[in-house]
C-alpha cells in the first residue's frame, strides 16, 4: 500500500479509536477535558513551532496571497450556498458552517500526498501557500467568531469602541493568541526554535507531537451525526469542492498555468479538509457562553465536530483522485466541468434531503389528524 495512503489510514484509525472509546467517557466534562488540553497546550505549541519555522521566499509570496484569496472567496460565497443546503441564516448551524467551510487543513489532508506524488519542491510551495490560510484561520476567523458572539449576546448592539473592549480582553487571555504574539515578536528579531533553551524547545516539541492524535481522538469521541445531518453535511462538502474547483480553474486561467504538476498542486491544496483551528474559536466562544448561559448560542458545537469528521475522509478521497488523475485536469474546461458536477450533486442531495424532510413532516401531521377519529371509534 502507498505510504501516503497508509498515513491516511492511521489518521482515520485514530478517529475510529475515539468512537470506540465513547463507552469509557461517560460525561461531557471528560471529553471537555481533552478539548482543553488541545486548546490550551497542544494547539498553542504547534502554532508557535509553525510560526518560528516560517521561511519566507520572496519569489513565492504570491502563493499565500492566492490561498488567502481562496479562503475569502469561499467565506463570501457562504451566504449564497448555505441557505441552498437547508441551513437557515441567523442560526448557530449557519454561523458554524460559515466559519469552518472556508478554512483549510493542508497539513493533515494534503501535504503527505503532495510529498509522495509531486515531491519536496511542491511540498515547499504548498507550505508557503499555507501561510495565507494560517492568517485567515488564526486571525480573521477569530475576529469574526468573537464579533458574532458579542453582537448576539449583547441586549443592544454595541457600537465599535464598546464592543472592542471585551473582544480585546478575550484575545489577550487566550493561550493560542499569547503564543502567536510571542512567536511573531521573536520572528521580528530573527529568533528561531534553535534560539530557545533546550528544555523549552523539547517541551514545545513534545506538546506539539500530541496535537494530531488528540484532535483525531477528540473528533471520534465527540462526533454525533444523525442521518439527516450526514446528508446535509455531505451535500455541503460537495458544494464546497465544486466552489474550490471553480475558483482553482479561474486561478489556472488567470495565471496561465501550463505545468501539469502546478495545476494538480492548486487543486489538491484547495480541496484540503476543513481546519480544526476555526473549531478552536468555536470552542473558545462556547467556553465564554458556558459561564453566562445565554438564551441563544452563537455556534453549534456538535455540528462543527460533524463537519470536521466528514471533511477529512471526503477531502482525502478527492485529493487522491486528483493526484492520480494524470493529465485529466490539464484543461481548465475539464476543471470547470467537474466543478459544475460537484455543485449539481450538492444541490441535488440537498433538494432530496429537503423533500424527504417535508414528506416526513406531512406524514406526521397526517397521523396527528387521523388519531382523534381512530380514538373515537
Amino acid at each position: 500500500m502507498d505510504i501516503s495512503l497508509q498515513k491516511t489510514v492511521v489518521f482515520l484509525f485514530f478517529i475510529f479509536i475515539g468512537v470506540l472509546l465513547k463507552v469509557k467517557f461517560k460525561s461531557k466534562e471528560e471529553i471537555s477535558g481533552i478539548k482543553k488540553i488541545i486548546l490550551n497546550l497542544a494547539l498553542p505549541a504547534t502554532i508557535f513551532i509553525a510560526l518560528l519555522g516560517i521561511k519566507v521566499e520572496l519569489h513565492l509570496l504570491i502563493l499565500p496571497l492566492l490561498a488567502l484569496g481562496l479562503n475569502l472567496l469561499l467565506f463570501l460565497a457562504m451566504p449564497l450556498v448555505l441557505p441552498l443546503m437547508g441551513i437557515g441564516k441567523s442560526t448557530p448551524e449557519y454561523r458554524t458552517a460559515k466559519l469552518l467551510i472556508p478554512s483549510l487543513a493542508p497539513g493533515l489532508s494534503c501535504f503527505p500526498f503532495v510529498l509522495e506524488f509531486l515531491g519536496e519542491d511542491y511540498l515547499a510551495k504548498a507550505a508557503m501557500a499555507d501561510l495565507g490560510n494560517k492568517i485567515f484561520v488564526l486571525f480573521f476567523l477569530y475576529l469574526v467568531a468573537m464579533n458574532w458572539h458579542y453582537a448576539l449576546q449583547s441586549n443592544q448592539r454595541k457600537k465599535g469602541r464598546a464592543q472592542l473592549g471585551p473582544m480585546l480582553k478575550a484575545m489577550i487571555s487566550e493561550p493560542v493568541n499569547i503564543f502567536i504574539g510571542v512567536a511573531l515578536l521573536m520572528l521580528v528579531f530573527g529568533f528561531t526554535m534553535d534560539s530557545l533553551p533546550f528544555f523549552l524547545n523539547e517541551t514545545l516539541e513534545k506538546l506539539s507531537l500530541i496535537m494530531t492524535p488528540l484532535v483525531l481522538l477528540f473528533i471520534g469521541l465527540a462526533v454525533k451525526i444523525k442521518r439527516k445531518q450526514f446528508f446535509q453535511i455531505f451535500s455541503l462538502l460537495c458544494a464546497r469542492a465544486g466552489l474550490v474547483l471553480l475558483v482553482s480553474g479561474l486561478f489556472v486561467i488567470m495565471g496561465d498555468i501550463q505545468v501539469q504538476n502546478e495545476i494538480l498542486l492548486t487543486l489538491a491544496f484547495g480541496l484540503s479538509a476543513c481546519s480544526f483551528w476555526p473549531y478552536a474559536h468555536i470552542a473558545a466562544v462556547d467556553g465564554l457562553e458556558l459561564e453566562n448561559k445565554p438564551k441563544k448560542k452563537t455556534f453549534n458545537n456538535d455540528f462543527g465536530i460533524a463537519i470536521l469528521a466528514l471533511s477529512f475522509p471526503f477531502s482525502t478521497v478527492l485529493i487522491l483522485g486528483v493526484l492520480n488523475s494524470g493529465t485529466f485536469f490539464s484543461s481548465s474546461y475539464t476543471i470547470f466541468l467537474i466543478a459544475g458536477l460537484f455543485l449539481a450533486v450538492g444541490l441535488l442531495l440537498s433538494l432530496c434531503n429537503g423533500l424527504s424532510a417535508i414528506w416526513a413532516y406531512l406524514k406526521f401531521v397526517d397521523r396527528k389528524l387521523d388519531r382523534p377519529a381512530t380514538e373515537n371509534v
